[in-house]
């Protein structure tokens, strides 16, 4: 059996929902431009090596529809002979991904997959398509498949006797710690910069304008 290797990793920045850098940016265009980025950092990976490209995505719908995988790849500077696919696995839809890719390899079905994940929450918000989303017979047998992350904290405080106070101190904790990391460095090289344009939108007026903006922490 063969051995599986992660040889790179690279991700766009975060930015707000809504109010971000990413807010009118296509979860596709940021996808094909970080798979540009990881071509053009690895010369000797030459793009009709990649044979195959899966990208998990929580919410594969509206603008991240149409197999965005698929569809990454084509926009991408990849060949059309390079495959694509889309997992969906919620939260851990990403991390799902890079377990498929390295079974594959190990199995040798493929030599080179890029796997990762994707998500563009502004686009998608409030625009779900949401006829026939809730099957009765689930929603009564195990209502709890359907439960929002926020109700699912609620369960934990009450299931596991970890109240919402010590949740949100952890989460803090996690903030700091993380702008901490972004200060020294330490995911300066993972890091892609992406130029956008981002929608200004004035609350009081409601008068709208895009504006060049760069993502890149």
């Amino acid at each position: 059996m063969k051995t599986a290797v992660i040889v790179d990793s690279v991700r766009t920045g975060l930015a707000k929902s809504h109010r971000g850098g990413f807010n009118i940016t296509r979860a596709d265009d940021m996808l094909a431009h970080i798979i540009n980025a990881m071509l053009e950092r690895n010369p000797n990976l030459a793009p009709e090596m990649v044979e195959d490209i899966i990208m998990g995505c929580g919410n594969p719908e509206g603008p991240m529809g149409h197999n965005i995988g698929r569809n990454a790849a084509v926009l991408s500077n990849l060949p059309v002979t390079t495959g694509g696919t889309t997992v969906n696995r919620y939260c851990s839809s990403g991390l799902q991904t890079v377990s498929m890719a390295a079974s594959q390899i190990m199995a040798g079905c493929y030599d080179t997959i890029i796997a990762g994940g994707v998500e563009q929450i502004t686009m998608l918000s409030g625009k779900q398509n949401m006829e026939g989303f809730v099957n009765d017979k689930l929603a009564e047998e195990l209502p709890g498949i359907y439960l929002p992350m926020g109700i699912t904290a609620e369960t934990v405080a009450k299931r596991y006797k970890v109240s919402r106070e010590t949740q949100d101190e952890i989460a803090f904790e996690s903030q700091k710690r993380t702008a901490a990391a972004q200060e020294a460095g330490k995911f300066a090289d993972e890091i892609i910069s992406m130029a956008t344009k981002m929608l200004l939108i004035n609350k009081e007026t409601g008068d709208s304008k895009e504006v060049d903006y760069v993502v890149e922490k």
